[in-house]
């Protein structure tokens, strides 16, 4: 990796995406290192050179976008916002917020995370287990969870809406491109948080 950093932030972008493309258009069994080198522009042998295998590359794009979007949240987000829903809206437009300048990012990570291939499937749960204890900081520290109606139980509506989110992003994963409008993407998910916060929600916060 250390040979990787050493290049110019231009050529290692030039290479991440590249990397980030083919994987997440292909998945990580069918991507070869001769895509990756041929998209990027630079000899198979130099992405041994810079990472050692296909396995490290692909780990080292998995964790690069996942701290880039839990970064991003975290500089970004407001955490003077006590409402449950408002949080889980305002993180959503940050994500898209950097899918918009990172189209690639989006698809690779969805495919990641629906990656079957046992030699990369543990990492790739490590590394996403990571974000989730992120993810209820946002969602639960400094929140009023008053709001909901008497029985609900709101770390089960959270993971009613990681459900949704995987199922909303499997759905799109095979219509996000270079020039995917991410607002009318997203559009009918929040939607649905929308409506889940009318029926979980006391009336007097609706």
């Amino acid at each position: 990796m250390e040979k990787f950093l050493s290049l110019s932030v231009e050529k290692q972008n030039t290479i991440i995406d590249a990397a980030l493309k083919c994987f997440g258009t292909n998945g990580y069994k069918k991507t070869s290192v001769s895509d990756i080198a041929s998209a990027a522009g630079i000899s198979k042998a130099m992405v041994f050179h810079y990472f050692g295998t296909k396995k490290a590359l692909y780990l080292y794009l998995i964790d690069l976008c996942s701290d880039l979007i839990m970064n991003e949240i975290y500089e970004k987000f407001d955490k003077t916002i006590t409402d449950f829903f408002d949080r889980i809206i305002i993180s959503g437009n940050i994500k898209v917020s950097v899918m918009k300048k990172h189209p690639a990012i989006f698809l690779f990570l969805t495919n990641a995370y629906f990656e079957a291939a046992e030699e990369v499937k543990e990492d790739i749960q490590s590394i996403f287990a990571k974000g989730e204890g992120f993810r209820n900081k946002i969602a639960f520290d400094g929140t009023d969870t008053s709001k909901f109606k008497a029985g609900i139980d709101s770390k089960l509506v959270m993971k009613m809406l990681v459900w949704l989110a995987e199922g909303y992003a499997s759905d799109l994963s095979n219509k996000i491109n270079t020039e995917a409008d991410f607002d009318e993407l997203f559009k009918e998910y929040y939607e649905c948080v929308n409506l889940i916060k009318n029926n979980f929600y006391k009336e007097k916060y609706i």
